[in-house]
């Protein structure tokens, strides 16, 4: 049952939250030593919210939109009375944090009910959640193929069913990609757009914080519902909320829509451009355009986040190398080695990347490209055939979000089928603020029938 439908029975008390709770306690009890998608269950704290939820309605009060819905954040979101582990042994000994992050507030606020922590990437630096320390997450449509990351147990524990909406980062493509891989939706709000307050930093510049869901209207809620002012969060920007719940029925009529080529055109497997195209031809775009300096826009957001990150893990790294993923040790020094000058470098390209892709947008009001170059490849996989050339198989999963991400752009990974049973995801991108846009898009290739979350073979 999706959120919205989950919600509205539980508040129109034809089910009551604790028999919702308990049924998403049960399914995570039975598919998590398969799947590994959550680090901690939070069970004692979920019940009590649940009878919180049907004691409200009792006694005849609203608790929100999201009343008794079973939600997931991934484990670099701050619960209270919990340490947050960010996938890392490092902080392991941390102390409990003091409250939740903004955004779990939020949601918790219109009546949703946090179940648990889900696995990742160790600090949010990886495109697969194979975690050196809580194990890999399995993709709920192949178990031998990794779920995408960094946030690949939320996407996991969605595509599963585990819960119907559960809560990323997204930093070069975090969101989008095991999204993508695990095919549902996930969204990648503009930065600046949502607090990040209690989701710990990974690179400060590029992080974002969006949903992942089921279903397109749930993603919309959830969207919505995590809007509003944070004065505490120095990066929000100081915007009205802006809805975007009921927009997939609003049509395309009067869009630019075009397809965006040039770096995006290449780096990927056919299959994935061959859902672009197909996406493409519902939305009737034909016209390609190139941006200017997306490859080196990317190279510059790698440079960024490789320094970004190294920075704020040198104590660490000085004190006890050893307790890293010894890949994500290995980037993070060699992020803090990058010589200052790379670095302006880097920021100057952003910015030039940032102009030429404004003036696109001056044109076209949304771009399309695939979300990642290939479907979800077995664990374990170092490199990866592209166009008859073996290449590292994770930086690689970031091919066509990382450019956009390095300028802050809000984008939606839509789900597509695949090959061989494996679903891939179609990349809708809007200029700054315009969420709603992606919304309108996403909800034309949804009536088409050609945007649809696959279901797992094996019945989670």
């Amino acid at each position: 049952m999706s959120a919205t439908a989950l919600a509205a029975a539980i508040r129109a008390r034809q089910l009551p939250a604790a028999e919702a709770v308990d049924a998403a306690l049960a399914r995570i009890a039975a598919a998590n030593p398969r799947l590994n998608a959550f680090t901690a269950i939070t069970a004692e704290r979920a019940r009590a919210e649940a009878a919180a939820v049907d004691a409200a309605l009792a006694a005849g009060q609203d608790p929100g939109p999201l009343a008794g819905v079973p939600i997931a954040v991934k484990n670099l979101f701050d619960i209270a009375g919990m340490a947050t582990l960010a996938g890392s042994s490092i902080r392991r000994g941390a102390p409990p944090a003091a409250a939740d992050a903004f955004a779990l507030a939020r949601l918790r606020s219109a009546g949703a009910i946090l179940v648990g922590a889900t696995n990742m990437d160790e600090f949010a630096f990886g495109f697969t959640t194979e975690n050196d320390h809580d194990g890999p997450t399995r993709n709920p449509h192949d178990l031998a193929r990794v779920a995408g990351g960094s946030s690949g147990g939320s996407a996991a524990a969605v595509a599963a069913g585990l819960v119907p909406i559960a809560l990323g980062t997204d930093t070069n493509g975090s969101i989008r990609v095991p999204a993508a891989l695990c095919g549902i939706w996930g969204l990648k709000p503009t930065y600046g757009r949502l607090s990040r307050r209690g989701a710990h930093l990974f690179s400060a510049s590029l992080d974002h914080i969006g949903p992942l869901a089921g279903s397109l209207d749930d993603l919309a809620l959830a969207y919505d519902v995590m809007q509003g002012r944070d004065p505490e969060d120095p990066v929000q920007q100081d915007r009205p909320a802006e809805p975007v719940s009921g927009l997939a029925e609003a049509g395309i009529a009067g869009l630019r829509i075009a397809i965006a080529s040039g770096h995006f055109a290449e780096g990927g497997q056919p299959a994935c451009f061959a859902a672009m195209e197909t996406a493409a031809a519902a939305l009737g775009a034909t016209t390609r355009i190139a941006p200017p300096l997306a490859a080196e826009g990317r190279a510059a957001a790698l440079l960024i986040t490789l320094a970004e990150g190294g920075n704020l893990h040198l104590p660490d790294l000085r004190a006890r190398a050893g307790a890293y993923d010894p890949l994500t040790r290995d980037r993070f020094l060699g992020g803090a080695l990058l010589p200052a000058a790379w670095l302006i470098q880097a920021q100057r390209v952003r910015a030039a990347w940032q102009r030429a892709a404004r003036a696109v947008f001056a044109d076209w009001d949304l771009l399309l490209t695939p979300t990642t170059p290939f479907a979800a490849p077995p664990i374990g996989t170092a490199m990866i055939d592209i166009d008859g050339r073996m290449v590292p198989a994770r930086p690689q999963l970031g091919w066509f979000t990382q450019p956009i991400s390095a300028i802050g752009l809000p984008a939606l990974s839509v789900p597509m089928a695949g090959p061989d049973g494996l679903p891939l995801g179609v990349q809708l991108i809007a200029p700054p603020w315009r969420e709603d846009l992606l919304f309108r898009a996403a909800g034309a290739l949804q009536r088409a029938g050609i945007a649809a979350c696959p279901q797992p073979k094996d019945p989670f």
